[in-house]
């Protein structure tokens, strides 16, 4: 006999609610599987420079392993996550996470260049699982409390985020570049063995064809203007996020003499924001979703405040712009999370995906832009464009309050 738990999820949300809060041994088992499998995107940043000549890949073949990863994760968020609102979600995230398994081992035997790219889009592909999970954890909550546990888990995809460069880092120096994704591999395998034991089986009764499910996206993204609103916002801040953690490295070794090593230490700091997200699904559970918003934004704004003093902080006054913008994205995220999975619980998984690929464009905007800009103006052009992003979300915030 299914357990209660297991038997609330797989009827319909509308009809049917979590019948008590979500345990918090499952909470941290989410955050875990969630900040362990995104951090597949991030583990060939900082060894680019040893795959490369490793497999005999040109430079410029080399710079699309992060872009290929990307649009990966992005072609996931759009043709793969919606697939959460009518498959059940315990198989296709044990589905996604094979391939993943199947990308990693192949990527740490790889000796084409070619191959190796192919591998990468397939890593970002699959590494979409995290998306599927998040949708399946708000609809356990309960509404009370949804908030709360969508920000513990954000709390661990975040230093997934960020512990996954210098986690690489220090595997590739003491073992080789392949040894990364060979244990990024054993550690899928583990969160397979995990899925298959301990996350609760969800069978949505939403009943649509797969071309039915796509042409919805354009519909959800017309019908709610609260998805709209929160997307831009966070869309801005990830713009942000991105631009500074593009840029900073390239301030650390050229304004202050940092080896690879020491950034990878300073990239660190910015996981002291984790601790935002569960505060904002506080906050939100509380009904202060609009002055908290208006909050973050703000403090993202002025996170780059430092930057007006010139070298008077050091990397100092990087390390507060990069904890402070941290604590604000994470905050405003877990925010707009919790206002976009109450729109409409049959439709959670289309939601999400439309909200990370918004917010995903934001971020690649904010990359592509930043070497360019610290090129030509330094560190002050990137911080007055950092800062423009967030403020540019406030006025919209402000001129349309309602979220």
């Amino acid at each position: 006999m299914p357990s209660p738990q297991r038997a609330a999820v797989a009827e319909t949300p509308a009809v049917s609610k979590p019948v008590s809060a979500m345990p918090k041994g499952m909470i941290t088992l989410f955050a875990f599987c969630c900040g362990a499998i995104v951090a597949n995107l991030y583990y060939a940043q900082p060894v680019i420079s040893l795959i490369a000549p490793d497999i005999g890949m040109s430079p410029f073949l080399s710079s699309l392993i992060v872009s290929l990863t990307q649009i990966g994760y992005a072609i996931g968020l759009f043709f793969l996550v919606p697939l959460g609102d009518i498959l059940e979600n315990r198989r296709l995230m044990m589905a996604t996470v094979s391939v993943c398994i199947l990308s990693l081992a192949g990527a740490a035997m790889a000796t084409s260049s070619n191959v190796f790219l192919l591998l990468s889009l397939l890593i970002g592909f699959s590494s979409v699982a995290v998306q599927i999970i998040v949708p399946l954890a708000a609809h356990l909550a309960p509404e009370a409390s949804r908030g709360r546990v969508v920000g513990g888990i954000m709390s661990g995809l975040l230093l997934g985020i960020l512990l996954a460069r210098p986690m690489s880092s220090f595997i590739a120096g003491h073992f080789g570049w392949r040894a990364v994704f060979a244990t990024a591999a054993v550690m899928m395998a583990g969160i397979l063995a995990v899925f298959a034991v301990r996350m609760p089986v969800r069978q949505p009764q939403h009943q649509a064809g797969y071309g039915a499910l796509l042409r919805s996206l354009g519909t959800l993204m017309l019908r709610f203007p609260v998805l709209r609103q929160r997307a831009f916002y966070q869309a801005c801040m990830f713009a942000s996020f991105s631009l500074f953690w593009t840029a900073a490295p390239l301030e650390l070794s050229r304004t202050y003499g940092f080896s690879q090593g020491q950034i990878a230490l300073f990239c660190l700091a910015g996981a002291v924001g984790a601790i935002a997200a569960p505060i904002g699904g506080r906050l939100a559970d509380a009904g202060h979703t609009l002055a908290a918003t208006r909050w973050a934004l703000a403090g993202a704004a002025l996170s780059y405040a430092p930057a007006l003093f010139g070298n008077a902080w050091g990397f100092l006054g990087l390390a507060l712009t990069g904890i402070l913008l941290d604590f604000c994205v994470q905050m405003n995220m877990v925010l707009g999370q919790r206002d976009i999975y109450g729109l409409d619980a049959a439709s959670r998984g289309r939601l999400n995906a439309l909200y990370m690929t918004s917010i995903f464009i934001g971020g690649a905007v904010g990359s592509s832009v930043a070497s360019s800009l610290y090129g030509h103006g330094g560190w002050m052009w990137i911080a007055l464009v950092g800062a423009g992003f967030p403020l540019l979300a406030l006025a919209r915030q402000v001129a349309v309050p309602a979220r």
